[in-house]
């Protein structure tokens, strides 16, 4: 009786800890990949990007000359830029999404 418990509780242990590390929770959605994305809207959130990295991302999207960066009240850094010979407002969201306007 013992061992039939104690392989039922080693059963449960081990789907719980799959879940726990393969669930939707279990990673940072924040930045997934290294390349780009150009969206509408920035998501509000916390960002850890530093300046130097969300100036690195918005020249990495094909801006030059990025300027005046600052966080908004949402986590979005926002700031002025060039592309294609035209001055743009841009801003970085927390998952790494440019955005123009």
């Amino acid at each position: 009786m013992k061992t039939i418990f104690a392989a039922s509780f080693a059963l449960l242990a081990l789907n719980g800890a799959q879940a726990a590390t393969h669930g939707p929770a279990a990673h940072n959605p924040a930045v997934k990949r290294s390349d780009v994305d150009h969206v509408a809207t920035p998501a509000a959130g916390a960002n850890s990007f530093t300046e130097g990295q969300a100036r690195g991302r918005i020249a990495k999207a094909g801006y030059a000359n990025v300027s005046a960066l600052a966080k908004d009240k949402d986590g979005v850094w926002r700031g002025t830029a060039t592309k294609a010979g035209k001055t743009v407002n841009v801003g970085l969201d927390f998952k790494g999404n440019v955005t123009t306007r």
